[in-house]
């Protein structure tokens, strides 16, 4: 396990719910303010601050407080190193199943040759 695992875990523990995908979409667009966010969901906002506190412990988003507002902001460091662990994961997956497809055309071309 490397030392970045555990915030990799959490992170993708964080998106693994899509209220937080949603909100982390809609982030992706630009900072915006709790009640911006919690508008969209058939929820109480005691129920949709929790999903905020996941993000936030997950290192996904940052929140801070002016005023009565809070407003939500991604972290993207945090997303570009999910983003990279799913691109390694991509690229090994690809190259074994090209190699297994290699294999099978090898045994292909043995079958017909007499």
């Amino acid at each position: 396990m490397t030392a970045a695992q555990p915030a990799l875990d959490q992170a993708f523990r964080a998106l693994s719910d899509p209220t937080r995908r949603a909100v982390v979409q809609a982030l992706g667009r630009g900072p915006a303010s709790v009640s911006e966010l919690a508008r969209p969901f058939e929820m109480a906002l005691p129920s949709f601050l929790q999903h905020l506190k996941v993000l936030e412990e997950s290192g996904l988003v940052t929140t801070a407080k002016s005023g009565r507002v809070r407003t939500c902001t991604l972290r993207t460091e945090t997303l570009a190193a999910a983003g990279h662990w799913l691109e390694a994961q991509r690229t090994l997956w690809t190259r074994r199943l090209d190699q297994l497809d290699s294999f099978v055309m090898q045994l292909k071309d043995l079958e017909e040759t007499p």
